[in-house]
């Protein structure tokens, strides 16, 4: 059971490229009532090259996008990639120091930042940062047609040189990943990685030239980024963003914009068949494909999406930011195995599952997952020693998740090596929220556990050990927090105790607390 692996642009605005030569006149994007055609999605993404030129970005510097899901997003992205800069997308939930913190160490010397995004000014939340190499920050929804024009235009030669010296094994995009030390990490990928994984992930779930691919994952996830705008690009799919999340917009959208594919996590299906449930009368039957995963998916869903949205294929899988996208589910697989698995690995994936000595564990029997392939991060940036502890010397990513392999070769994740917890699709790693935590005057220890939640898979409860003669309240601590660190690594709850169990050499044990 293998699949070739597809032969596809080597760079993601060789994708763009390609996409207007392929489909020139074809609906590249939707954003209203707005359609731009992929021809007039590429000669926008060269105006923005141009203008990135003309405001002193060179092949190698960083380009920040902290945004949501816009036209102007995408158009940044690849401005920057078309000259040779990486892109470092920021989670539109992160507070100023977590930004900050991204943009000192990528050494940032371009940000694109809205001045309103749902009240908030982002470029105020880091004006009292210091950040030595971030040359300017430019309003990204008020600003953009200025900066444009600070460039010649789509037809700018000086693009197509710059174009010219960009390598497939240049870094396209620095995507920093939490982790186990409580310090996120920069995830560096090569251009040639995106295309061919993606390329070859659109082919298993098929996404096909014509679809029209409603984006609800962010862009700065790889999900929405390259697992969204990317992917369609190289297949020849319409990209349909949401700047936010909204129900009544997601249905607006799949019955006015006749959405075909549709990835998301369960709830963005649960909400759908609530709508068909109720009075109003609803046409979806243009969804064929749904694409899911982050959260368990019940049979009885995959059966009802099936039956009563219409949605032919249904895919589940699994992937991570140092990999892409690993391994999903076929087109065709029964309920049980869409519910229970996430997959067979994509063209050119390796995966064993080993035990704590690395010896290749027998079929269905739980080890930590390895990964293998062209699809592997080049490393963590400006950390070695995190790359070599990832990485070992035979090229093996060590991801942390516990799983088995049946003997078919799917894949079922079954556990995590790494203390972390995911909730409404994001990771969560306790370690970085435990440290966030303990900046608090107040508070000598935390421990952060993940606790089972309805809606969003798991949330975060906090145990808080106060230094002596500190006062503060489970609701003060909540508030500091919200107003410090992202919403989605907001503990849901907050213990005061006086103690944290511990073993014979101090370590916390989480078991107890989560008992």
């Amino acid at each position: 059971m293998t699949d070739a692996m597809g032969i596809w642009p080597e760079t993601i605005p060789g994708a763009a490229k390609a996409a207007a030569q392929r489909w020139p006149d074809a609906p590249g994007l939707i954003v209203g009532a707005r359609t731009y055609t992929f021809a007039e999605v590429w000669a926008d993404a060269r105006a923005a090259a141009s203008a990135m030129l003309a405001s002193g970005l060179r092949h190698g510097d960083r380009v920040a996008i902290w945004a949501p899901n816009t036209r102007e997003w995408m158009l940044a992205a690849l401005g920057a990639q078309t000259v040779g800069a990486a892109i470092v997308p920021l989670n539109t939930r992160f507070k100023g120091g977590e930004a900050a913190d991204i943009l000192r160490r990528a050494r940032v010397k371009l940000l694109f930042a809205p001045g309103d995004f749902l009240g908030q000014d982002y470029r105020a939340l880091i004006a009292g940062e210091a950040l030595p190499d971030l040359a300017e920050t430019i309003a990204i929804d008020t600003a953009w047609d200025a900066f444009i024009a600070r460039g010649i235009g789509p037809h700018d030669r000086a693009v197509d040189a710059a174009f010219a010296r960009v390598s497939p094994d240049d870094i396209c995009d620095i995507i920093f990943t939490s982790g186990t030390t409580g310090r996120p990490k920069g995830v560096l990928t090569a251009h040639c990685q995106v295309p061919q994984i993606f390329g070859d992930w659109a082919v298993r779930v098929d996404l096909r030239a014509g679809d029209r691919y409603l984006i609800v994952n962010p862009f700065f996830h790889t999900f929405g980024y390259k697992a969204g705008w990317a992917a369609c690009l190289v297949r020849g799919a319409t990209i349909v963003p949401m700047p936010t999340f909204d129900a009544a917009d997601m249905v607006r959208q799949i019955e006015v914009n006749r959405i075909t594919f549709l990835p998301g996590p369960p709830t963005i299906y649960q909400m759908l068949l609530q709508e068909l449930a109720g009075d109003k009368p609803r046409d979806f039957s243009s969804l064929r494909v749904a694409v899911t995963g982050a959260a368990p998916v019940p049979p009885v869903l995959v059966k009802r999406m099936r039956s009563e949205l219409g949605m032919s294929n249904i895919v589940n899988g699994y992937g991570m930011t140092e990999c892409g996208a690993i391994a999903m589910t076929r087109q065709g697989d029964d309920a049980a195995v869409i519910a229970t698995t996430c997959g067979f690995p994509l063209p050119g994936i390796e995966v064993r599952c080993v035990d704590d000595d690395g010896c290749d564990q027998p079929a269905g029997t739980p080890g930590e997952l390895l990964v293998r392939g062209h699809a592997v991060m080049r490393g963590y940036l400006d950390d070695p020693l995190a790359t070599a502890e990832a990485i070992d010397p035979a090229g093996w990513l060590h991801t942390g998740d516990v799983g088995t392999i049946d003997a078919r070769g799917y894949l079922a994740i079954t556990d995590r090596k790494k203390d972390l917890f995911i909730t409404g699709g994001f990771n969560v790693y306790p370690a970085e929220v435990e440290k966030q935590l303990c900046a608090h005057p107040a508070i000598a220890v935390a421990a952060v556990i993940g606790v089972p939640d309805a809606r969003l898979g798991e949330v975060g409860k906090a145990f808080i050990v106060l230094r002596p003669g500190a006062l503060a309240s489970e609701s003060d601590v909540s508030a500091w927090a919200r107003a410090t660190m992202a919403n989605y690594k907001v503990p849901r709850s907050f213990a005061i105790v006086a103690d944290l169990p511990r073993n014979a050499a101090g370590k916390v044990l989480k078991t107890e607390l989560r008992g």
